[in-house]
């Protein structure tokens, strides 16, 4: 395959074009050093259009292939959030929050998704690239699959083992944990747009590990495939809403320049 063909390695030859806007750096620098968790809210409501705003900016995360596999649940029916922050073991975050939205990744959608994006395509004609298209017709079905019991996965190991020992070559997924853990980064991302979303617009957000998954996944009537990722409370800061100051250890320890 040459270059040219190959969607990773070469450029594919779209001629689109979206230029990138001004942004206001210092603006934006607001945003990240004013995200904080929040627990305790001061009862304002969060206008609908602000939350459905924030949410689809969620799905503007960058994520793999295009495959979006997430899910956020905005949880209104009283009786299912009362469920809810019980589920979240009664946090004050959960209690105290104007909205609830689950996070929610998925291991078994990347195949409908995928055929979408091969359909897509191929429905703009002759001036796209075979690349594209071998790409979301053989490559991402290649590389995804498991197969039944996850003999693929296996077979998959041992051809990229040994593949591996003379270049580089692809190495995950070849579990069902290896998609779980695709799935989860790639809504975290989305998830961390709707938190800084919320604070561009003046409010906050507490994002929860502490919950019972089994009973969200109750609650919310969840696929077998779906995995919780994480529970997000927003609403209005109020005073002792935050606990302290922010508390981060010296940036060397964790930004390595090799």
């Amino acid at each position: 395959m040459s270059e040219k063909e190959n969607i990773l390695s070469g450029d594919p030859g779209f001629n689109y074009e979206e230029k990138a806007p001004d942004i206001d750096s210092k603006e934006f620098q607001k945003v990240i050093d004013s995200r904080r968790s929040v627990r305790i809210f001061d009862g304002t409501p969060i206008p609908d259009d602000v939350v459905r705003r924030c949410l689809e900016n969620g799905l503007l995360a960058p994520n793999s292939s295009n495959l979006q596999p997430w899910e956020f649940y905005l949880v209104k029916d009283a009786a299912k959030k009362k469920e809810l922050v019980r589920a979240c073991f009664s946090q004050v975050a959960a209690k105290r929050a104007a909205e609830l939205i689950v996070a929610v990744a998925r291991t078994a959608t990347w195949r409908a998704h995928a055929r979408e994006m091969f359909n897509l395509f191929s429905k703009l004609g002759p001036g796209v690239p075979k690349s594209v298209l071998d790409y979301y017709g053989r490559l991402v079905p290649l590389a995804y699959a498991q197969g039944p019991l996850g003999i693929l996965g296996l077979v998959k190991r041992v051809v990229y083992f040994i593949v591996g020992m003379s270049r580089p070559t692809l190495r995950e997924p070849v579990t069902r944990a290896h998609l779980r853990t695709w799935a989860v980064k790639t809504t975290a991302l989305a998830a961390e747009n709707i938190m800084l979303s919320f604070r561009a617009y003046g409010f906050d957000t507490c994002p929860m590990e502490g919950y019972d998954s089994k009973r969200i996944r109750k609650i919310l009537g969840l696929q077998r495939d779906a995995v919780v990722v994480m529970v997000i409370a927003a609403g209005k800061r109020t005073r002792g809403g935050i606990y302290g100051p922010r508390i981060r250890y010296d940036s060397n320890r964790f930004i390595k320049t090799v």
